[in-house]
């Protein structure tokens, strides 16, 4: 990197310089498909300012890395405080934000998770997990806020979400991929938070209070067997005749002191003998099959 003539060298400047060149061209042509002389070439640096100020080509990719997770978690928690507030509002403005990122010129999906899958070094993946921790930090905030029973479960769900998405904006240039993902936190920030639950039913003596029963009234109610055909075969029993034809038709009873005494007596020339006033009372209760 050339210094102006009269100029003063500031290694921080060099060095913040060289991280801001070299985060597009490791994102456009991938960790592994470039080299150190044609980076270098690119970045108008020698190759011995590289190794002072880094190390090794994989000490910039690290710094690089940790440079553009400093700064996509920066835009998006910008973009979820602007919300106001309100979990749904702050899970749409997340979403939208993704939206836009995906709709920008050179999109080539999450830069982190491109460069775990692409150089397996355990550095850059230790870079990779701090970035989706800072991602789950965001996402916890947002369920905590809503009241979720599990806040970290549903972080975990919005992650996979973010990324799932991402990776399918990125392999197969789905424009209504994030609306869908969005559809679906919103469903699972719903389904996360606790639920209202029943008032209990009242006791049938607290419903017998409501209606003017009293305690013992209560008491038989609530114990009582519920037995549907017994209380038919109660209301349906057939009356003993004597109750039915308790009076006759002027009135009187059969049984009283007016009756005629000689109806029981048998007509003239009838062999039939007189039956016992008692006997017919008692067989004018017996029950009708």
């Amino acid at each position: 990197m050339p210094v102006e003539k009269g100029s003063s060298i500031d290694p921080a400047r060099t060095r913040a310089t060289v991280v801001e060149m070299a985060g597009p061209i490791l994102y456009e042509r991938g960790i592994d498909g470039i080299g150190v002389s044609e980076l270098c070439t690119r970045l108008g640096i020698s190759k011995e300012t590289l190794y002072r100020h880094f190390a090794t080509k994989d000490g910039l990719v690290v710094t690089v890395l940790e440079e553009r997770s400093a700064r996509v978690l920066r835009w998006l928690a910008g973009s979820i405080a602007a919300a106001g507030g309100d979990p749904f509002d702050e899970v749409a403005a997340a979403f939208d934000a993704l939206a836009e990122w995906y709709s920008a010129p050179g999109f080539r999906g999450c830069a982190l998770l491109n460069a775990a899958a692409q150089h397996h070094d355990p550095a850059v993946r230790d870079v990779v997990a701090r970035h989706l921790d800072g991602y789950l930090d965001l996402f916890i905030g947002i369920a905590r806020r809503a009241g979720a029973t599990d806040a970290r479960t549903l972080a975990v769900q919005l992650l996979i979400l973010v990324e799932g998405t991402t990776v399918v904006t990125d392999h197969h240039a789905h424009a209504r991929a994030s609306k869908a993902a969005c559809q679906a936190a919103e469903t699972l920030l719903k389904a996360a938070l606790p639920t209202t639950p029943r008032p209990a039913r009242p006791s049938s003596s607290e419903q017998s209070s409501r209606i003017g029963f009293g305690s013992d009234q209560a008491a038989i109610a609530e114990t009582a067997p519920i037995n549907p055909g017994a209380a038919r075969q109660a209301t349906s029993a057939p009356q003993p005749v004597g109750d039915l034809d308790s009076r006759n038709s002027k009135g009187q009873s059969p049984t009283s002191d007016h009756t005629d005494a000689t109806s029981d007596r048998p007509e003239p020339g009838s062999s039939r003998k007189p039956r016992s006033r008692a006997l017919g009372s008692l067989a004018t209760h017996e029950p009708r099959n």
